[in-house]
């Protein structure tokens, strides 16, 4: 209720709408009656959520680039959105090797850009930039990074992620501070840090979920690359739940909820990258893997986040398990993948989101 509350008739710009996370947050905001603007590339991958759910005729639907500044003043001032979620980005951490200088333009700048935009459309309340748990300086030891640690990344991805959370601090500081909410500015500001984010629709290069899919859809062997790599998964509704709470606090208090926010599993929740990939085998009925013995570029094989600030001050915690994650993952592409139409993946995945929605109640 209080979601629907918040959003119903409110102007929502989404950067990164034709992504894997940014169109599940589109549908999503439809849902609760907002008005979404989307302001994105063509969708990253073929096939996609955005295109598999008929996303471009569901609300208005717009081509850009965040390092397009220009572009996106003229947006800002066309449909002069109440709240902005950013999640445009460069995600991609192997691409962020072979394309750094793209990297940081659009990690960095971009994020450089919303926020200027932000600052001079008046129009704007609250402004979320969705970032990533590689922000944080990672050393790999068995323990939950808070919201005030150190920001860093081994990689040029992490590190530009860490780069936009500094870049967000900074326009906290310098233009939007909270005891100044209302005088001298009128944006409430926060970032979002999420661990890594699973679910249907998701056809990503070079991540562990599509890649499973796509071997098991022509019943071929999946390939691994890190079989003991533990990462913090969890379902894409958990952290955009997190999302949707902080923008519908900010709107409420600016000055209390401004600032930092991790969105993650808790320990038992974690699982290695083999143990993830058997229980997606298990569940599509078929299929293999093996390791794949190549030279890869350095990833992060240990991360976790402490999230007791979003627990205690935003109400949020996960509400499916791994387990009942990985079941609505699978269902989903395996809907997908017996030939539906457009209007059968909305109408699915929206029953997927009124799931998840029934469940916090």
């Amino acid at each position: 209720m209080v979601l629907k509350k918040t959003y119903r008739g409110k102007r929502v710009l989404i950067t990164g709408h034709t992504g894997f996370k940014g169109s599940w947050l589109s549908i999503w905001l439809n849902l609760l009656g907002a008005e979404v603007i989307g302001y994105a590339l063509e969708p990253p991958s073929e096939p996609s959520n955005f295109e598999a759910c008929g996303l471009a005729d569901k609300f208005v639907h717009l081509l850009g680039d965040v390092r397009d500044y220009d572009h996106l003043v003229s947006v800002f001032k066309t449909y002069g959105p109440e709240f902005v979620f950013h999640l445009a980005a460069q995600p991609i951490v192997r691409l962020s090797y072979a394309e750094p200088r793209y990297t940081y333009e659009t990690n960095v700048l971009g994020t450089v850009n919303v926020l200027e935009a932000a600052r001079a459309a008046p129009s704007v309340r609250v402004l979320v930039n969705v970032t990533s748990d590689k922000c944080y300086e990672n050393r790999e030891l068995n323990y939950a990074y808070r919201e005030d640690n150190a920001m860093g990344g081994h990689d040029p991805y992490s590190s530009s992620k860490g780069c936009a959370e500094l870049v967000t601090a900074a326009y906290l500081r310098s233009f939007f501070p909270p005891e100044e909410y209302g005088k001298s500015h009128h944006v409430a500001l926060a970032s979002a840090r999420a661990g890594n984010v699973i679910g249907g629709g998701d056809w990503g290069a070079d991540r562990l979920v599509p890649d499973c899919v796509r071997a098991l859809s022509k019943g071929a062997e999946v390939f691994i690359r890190y079989p003991r790599a533990t990462r913090p998964w969890q379902y894409v509704l958990e952290p955009l739940r997190g999302y949707l709470l902080l923008g519908a606090k900010l709107w409420t208090d600016s000055s209390r909820y401004v600032g930092a926010w991790n969105f993650g599993p808790s320990d038992e929740k974690t699982l290695t990258v083999e143990e993830v990939v058997k229980e997606i085998i298990r569940r599509w009925g078929q299929g293999s893997y093996r390791v794949d013995p190549g030279e890869h570029p350095h990833e992060d094989h240990w991360l976790k986040l402490d999230c007791a600030k979003a627990k205690s001050h935003l109400g949020w915690h996960l509400l499916y398990s791994v387990d009942e994650a990985l079941t609505h993952i699978v269902k989903w592409y395996q809907n997908y993948y017996v030939g539906t139409s457009h209007r059968d993946m909305w109408d699915f995945t929206v029953k997927q989101i009124n799931q998840y929605m029934a469940a916090t109640e």
